[in-house]
């Protein structure tokens, strides 16, 4: 690999925001591809932080802190990508359903596609069914993402299901679900496409349902 491209893999990896965003920056002086800046100096180093997350030898605040600092790198990269015209891996909209206001969970998850290459719709906290189905209407996105940390809540992720049947988009998109009272099982119930127990495994969990 490229010493710069190195450099910025080394500085996602270790969460180092302003190193990021320099080595980003001398790559681009040197006019080194932005499709490839961003797939082997950034999206290999979110896969290697999902790796070191999956075997434990990571924890979320260091996946918190690498996401953050590809994120950096990635505003400056995002003008190069539009010129140079990378497709994005896909669209995705998350969100917290009605009634929670947890969205720490949500955030990583958004980092971890955004630093796989999806474009990210993050509709925020407490998102009634309605804003789901508005959002993709005018979205169109390949993949909505709901997730819900507390169990009291977890009934809107199938209200916002039902919603998305009612207006005629479930067969439009594909539905993952996650947040720690939810299960594999509980996804299948509500008729979700799928279910990731963390911010690593959902960005697999897109892939494998956009590919």
């Amino acid at each position: 690999m490229d010493e710069r491209l190195q450099k910025i893999y080394d500085s996602v990896l270790n969460g180092e925001m302003d190193e990021v965003a320099a080595y980003v920056q001398a790559a681009l002086d040197a006019a080194i591809d932005p499709g490839v800046i961003l797939n082997e100096g950034m999206i290999s180093a979110m896969q290697e932080v999902g790796r070191l997350f999956e075997e434990g030898e990571y924890f979320v605040p260091e996946m918190l802190i690498s996401a953050r600092a590809m994120q950096t790198g990635l505003a400056l990269l995002k003008p190069h990508l539009v010129q140079a015209n990378v497709q994005s891996s896909g669209k995705v909209i998350v969100g917290t359903v009605k009634g929670d206001l947890h969205d720490i969970g949500k955030n990583l998850v958004a980092m971890m596609l955004e630093g796989a290459a999806f474009e990210i719709v993050d509709l925020g906290t407490d998102v009634s069914p309605e804003k789901f189905v508005e959002a993709v209407k005018t979205h169109q996105p390949a993949i909505v993402g709901l997730s819900a940390l507390l169990t009291t809540t977890m009934p809107n992720m199938k209200t916002t299901i039902e919603a998305l049947k009612t207006a005629g988009l479930r067969d439009q998109v594909k539905v993952i679900i996650g947040g720690a009272p939810v299960t594999d099982a509980y996804a299948r119930d509500i008729g979700a496409d799928g279910f990731a127990p963390d911010a690593s495994r959902a960005v697999t969990l897109t892939r494998s349902l956009i590919g």
